[in-house]
């Protein structure tokens, strides 16, 4: 980049800058922002020291330092939460290790900051390339969306707890700005690279993957129509960073069965807790009515959740009748399965799904009746009041274990984004 065309960027951005700083809704969401960011670190470091999960990944970074065999042994772990995701993410904590307690979540709080920077300047640059011809051409309402997902009291939560959350959430927005823009060969691959790189980071983003396969049903001809070249290279880029970790598992074996038992057989698959997916409220109902949890297994449930949710998400996105800007609804699918269907689902979480809803409210027709009754309600509920049944949940837990209202808003933001797949009018809108 020559001076010049330095100078001419700095102008546009000061330009820009100005325009933006016109607006109350720009200026109250900074504002509100930074307080959550001032706020989290103090509470944070003065009260919730042993009560976030940055402790964890603290941790996670020291024993990958000194034992890493032992990197999902629970006794590693005492009075914390296990470590759930892939060995190799765990070299992401190291240096939060080394910088100590304190100033590593400074520093990985300062860093979710600029995350949340990049994540709403590429939500705006998708949301410019996606938005319907029949939606408003100028940006405050954009603008306004992504304040609104910046002000999300998930976003609160998460800098509280020192999550990674953030890391995901670009990633997959990323990924996605890729796909959509860059049809070619090299950059379809790249696309899928990074999706699998947040897979590596937290597999919440795992079940994204079969809906990257350019898969349809075409109901002129009556066939499904399936790209393989394009399909098979998206998986082999999402396989490849994955792969890693199996030479992690061939060098250090105890690590595959600590990874397998963490998430999948262990005892804190089955813990009464207020994770909102349906196979934790399923688990939590045998549990309140008295079945022993030592002689109770979720991954049944499990299975049969993601059986069902899974394959039902599948299908509606293989017979979706409009190919237009699709893979923003795969993307949702494969959230709001894993979401549905996975043991722990948490408030903290909702910040990977609220942008793809943003996404979806800008790419459906603006006065969609699927918008206004399902995608609408789904993002204003999880991103303002889905914490505050969470706590409610604490007070009546002894009585009432149940977490079930951001199930609901799933299910329902589920049947909305299934609808619109199957509605006939969207081969000629968005």
């Amino acid at each position: 980049m020559t001076g010049l065309e330095l100078k001419r960027c700095i102008s546009k951005f000061k330009k820009r800058l100005v325009e933006l700083c016109k607006l109350k809704i720009f200026i109250s969401s900074i504002l509100i922002h930074l307080f959550y960011f001032i706020f989290s670190i103090l509470i944070t470091l003065l009260v919730f020291r042993n009560l976030n999960d940055f402790r964890v990944y603290s941790r996670v970074g020291e024993i990958f330092m000194t034992d890493i065999n032992g990197l999902y042994d629970p006794n590693n772990y005492i009075d914390m939460w296990p470590f759930r995701y892939f060995p190799l993410s765990a070299l992401m904590f190291v240096p939060y290790y080394l910088l100590g307690f304190d100033f590593g979540l400074i520093i990985f709080n300062s860093i979710n900051l600029i995350l949340n920077i990049l994540i709403s300047i590429i939500l705006f640059k998708i949301i410019t390339i996606v938005r319907g011809t029949d939606h408003e051409q100028e940006d405050k309402r954009v603008i306004l969306y992504i304040c609104l997902f910046i002000i999300g009291v998930p976003q609160l939560f998460n800098y509280i707890l020192g999550q990674i959350n953030l890391y995901v959430t670009l990633l997959i927005l990323l990924s996605l700005f890729i796909f959509i823009k860059n049809s070619d060969i090299k950059w379809q691959f790249i696309a899928s690279l990074i999706l699998g790189i947040s897979i590596i980071i937290k597999p919440t983003t795992m079940f994204m993957v079969p809906f990257i396969l350019i898969i349809g049903y075409n109901y002129k001809k009556r066939k499904i129509t399936f790209n393989f070249t394009k399909s098979v290279l998206r998986l082999v880029g999402v396989a490849l960073p994955l792969s890693l970790n199996v030479f992690m598992f061939l060098i250090y074996p105890d690590l595959l069965n600590g990874f397998l038992a963490t998430n999948f057989t262990g005892s804190e698959t089955v813990l009464l807790n207020h994770s909102f997916s349906i196979t934790k409220i399923i688990s939590n109902m045998f549990l309140y009515f008295g079945v022993p949890s030592d002689e109770m297994s979720a991954t049944p449930i499990f299975l049969g959740v993601l059986l069902i949710i899974g394959v039902s998400g599948f299908i509606f996105y293989v017979f979706r009748r409009s190919f237009v800007n699709t893979l923003i609804f795969g993307y949702l699918f494969g959230i709001l399965i894993m979401f549905l269907a996975y043991f722990d689902t948490w408030d903290h979480h909702i910040l990977q799904i609220t942008p793809l809803l943003i996404l979806a409210l800008f790419t459906m027709p603006r006065n969609s009746e699927i918008t206004r009754k399902y995608i609408k309600p789904g993002f204003f509920f999880l991103n303002f009041f889905g914490l505050v049944f969470t706590g409610i949940f604490l007070f009546i837990r002894p009585f009432f274990p149940f977490n079930f209202a951001s199930t609901l808003f799933l299910i329902l933001i589920f049947i909305g984004v299934s609808q619109y797949c199957l509605k006939k009018e969207n081969n000629s809108s968005s």
